[in-house]
Order: C-alpha cells, then structure tokens, then sequence
C-alpha cells in the first residue's frame, strides 16, 4: 500500500478560477481607489517607477511614433500606415478600409490595437497602431470637408530588440519612406490647389485642392512634334539629375514661360506635363495676394513634386521696359529742364496674356527658410 507522502496532489479548477478571480477583482478594486483618492502626480511617479523597473529586465525598445508633431503631421507616421498597408497577414484581423467620391483606388490601412510583425535584413520589428482619448482639437485641411475634429491621439508603436536600434534608424525607416514616396507616386490622385482665404482661421491665404482631371497628354496636345519631344526629353532630363542638381549647390526646379492669346493651348500643355510627371498643381494668382510675407508663406506651404502656375504674371504686376524706363527719365530730365510740362511720354505696352510657371521638386522648408525664387 503507498504511503500518503506517494500520492498526487491534484490541483482543483474551480480553486485556480477563484484564485484567479479574487486577484483580478483585488486588482480592479486597487485601480479605482488609486484613480480616486490619488494625485494623478502621484500616480504617475508610479507608473514611471515600476516601468523603470520592468524595462531593467526587457532587451525590447519601443519607438513611438505620433500622427502630428504639432499642427504638422508626421511623415514616417504616414509612411508606415501606406507601407504597411501592402503587408496584410494572418496575424491581422482587422483593417481599416476607406474610399473618397473622387479617389479611384480602395484606401486600406491598419486598424487600432492590431499588430504586426515585419522581418527586414533578418531582424523582426513589431508594429501596433495605439490610440489614446485625447481633449477635442479641430484641423484644417485641404480637402473638401475644410476642417475635421478628433478625439484621440493616434501612434505607431516600433518595438524591436535594442541593439538593433541603428538598423531602425538608419536603414529601416528611411527604407519605409523612400517605399511610401514610391507608392504614391503610383496610385497618385493629381490635385489643383487654388488660393482660399475662407479656410484659415488665422484670416491669411491658404491652399484649397480639388481632383485634377484634366484629359491633356503629350499624345493628344497640339503641338510641333520636333518642340513636343523637346520639352519630354527636357522634363525627363530634369527628374534625372536631382543628384546633380544638389552637387552644384543648385534648388532643383525648372521653369518655363508660356505666352500668347487665349485658347492657343497654355492649359492644356501644363495639363499634359502635370499628367506626365504625375505632378500637382498650384495655381495662383499675384492678385489674391496681399503682401510679400503672405506669397512666402504660400509658396512654403506647397507640396513636393509639384507645378506653380503664376496666373497673367504681365498684368498681375506693373512691368516696365529698361529702356523705355530710362527714355521717359530722360524725357522728364528734359521737361524739367526747359519747363515744359507736355511732352509726350514713352507709351506702356500692352498686357499680353501668359502664364509663367515653374517645376519644383524642393525639400520640406523651415518655417524660417525662404522659398527659392528666380
């Protein structure tokens, strides 16, 4: 016969389910006293101290990355929801799928609290889309709504072993923006952006889009085949030399002056060529502009890979002639000199209809910096 010291415990479920369940109601109960008779300082200090503690014992590092970083959103924010957008797994059970009335393609992005693990060079790195309740806050946008409001705080989480860190930042992110730059460029809705004043709360001239669906190409635009190939080549030989371009120490933009009456095909050639290089719009007007601070303000605030059109740039402006210039200071010379106060003076011409507008891939600028002008 064994002796009792021989015999198997046996552990009872119902035992482990009420354990279970008396140290989750503790818990629950700690949590409302702390949330109610505790200084949020203080409950804080807590927090931070016992993740202090934990992270002693973790080799992972969290990479928090925010949707805004102020009033500006945050590119490897954006680039991240499109790179990972093409990255549908199992592990995903939820996505995010949306569509505007003037959009061609199904939009599709990660959805809250779903995770996914991605392998680059051999290293896992693990994504998660958190979202936290935030004091309601109102954006301006330049879509057609004007403005949204939101109630949360929205942001990726990167967690990866931490000696990996340098491949994060170094290779892993940039490796998602060039990626994200590339997509959209692809499946690229083409925009004209208009100056509205309407939109900005702070009573100053903004940027307005809508869907640029304009039918110029380069195979329907009426133009001398010898001149149409020149202007292809032209433009294909700018989007080459951006390396070249930043080795001379030289902004990366084109220009072109278009003139002559209307209907002579000035549109429709910026249509073909916006078409072309996939590139927006914005068109402007010096007469909606009210003062130099305003125009750099506008000329900051444009995209990349885009087309600036100055509307009619001879009437917007008073432009003179030099030497008409210096025959009218040399006839009032003259009137002054003999006291005549009827000569004739040097006719203005006339204002001939043009458009003069630049290519312009630039970099980000600084709030500080200066828009290049030429």
């Amino acid at each position: 016969m064994p002796s009792s010291s021989t015999k198997r415990k046996t552990i009872n479920p119902q035992t482990v389910i009420s354990t279970v369940g008396s140290i989750a109601a503790a818990a629950m109960l700690i949590r409302t006293l702390s949330r109610q008779y505790l200084p949020p300082e203080f409950r804080n200090h807590i927090y931070l101290n016992f993740r202090s503690f934990i992270n002693k014992f973790s080799t992972q590092l969290t990479m928090v990355i925010y949707e805004h970083e102020g009033f500006n959103d945050n590119e490897i924010y954006t680039a991240t929801q499109l790179y990972l957008a093409d990255r549908t797994s199992p592990d995903i059970h939820r996505l995010k799928v949306t569509k505007n009335t003037n959009e061609q393609h199904i939009n599709v992005a990660m959805e809250i609290n779903e995770e996914y693990t991605d392998v680059y060079n051999g290293v896992n790195f693990s994504w998660s889309l958190v979202s936290k309740n935030a004091p309601t806050r109102e954006f301006y946008t330049h879509d057609d709504n004007g403005r949204s409001t939101r109630t949360d705080l929205r942001s990726l989480h990167l967690t990866f072993h931490w000696k990996h860190k340098d491949l994060a930042l170094h290779d892993y992110l940039p490796y998602i923006i060039n990626y994200a730059k590339a997509k959209k460029q692809n499946v690229k809705t083409l925009k004209l952006f208009t100056v509205d004043k309407k939109m900005n709360y702070a009573r100053t001239a903004t940027w307005a889009s809508v869907n640029l669906d304009h039918p110029a190409s380069f195979e329907t635009v009426a133009m001398d085949t010898g001149v149409k190939e020149m202007v292809m080549e032209d433009l294909d030989r700018f989007l080459e030399r951006r390396e070249y371009y930043r080795r001379v120490g030289k902004a990366w933009k084109r220009g072109y002056l278009l003139y002559g009456p209307p209907g002579t095909g000035k549109s429709s050639l910026i249509g073909a060529m916006a078409n072309y290089l996939s590139f927006d719009v914005y068109d402007l007007e010096l007469s909606d502009v009210k003062s130099n601070s305003e125009l750099r303000r506008l000329l900051v605030a444009r995209g990349n890979r885009s087309i600036l059109v100055v509307e009619d740039i001879d009437c917007s402006v008073e432009l003179h002639d030099r030497e008409e210039v210096e025959a009218e200071k040399a006839v009032a010379r003259k009137s002054s000199k003999h006291g005549s106060k009827d000569e004739e003076r040097p006719k203005v011409r006339p204002c001939v209809v043009g458009r003069f507008f630049f290519l312009i891939l630039k970099k980000k600028a600084s709030k500080n910096a200066s828009p290049p002008i030429t």
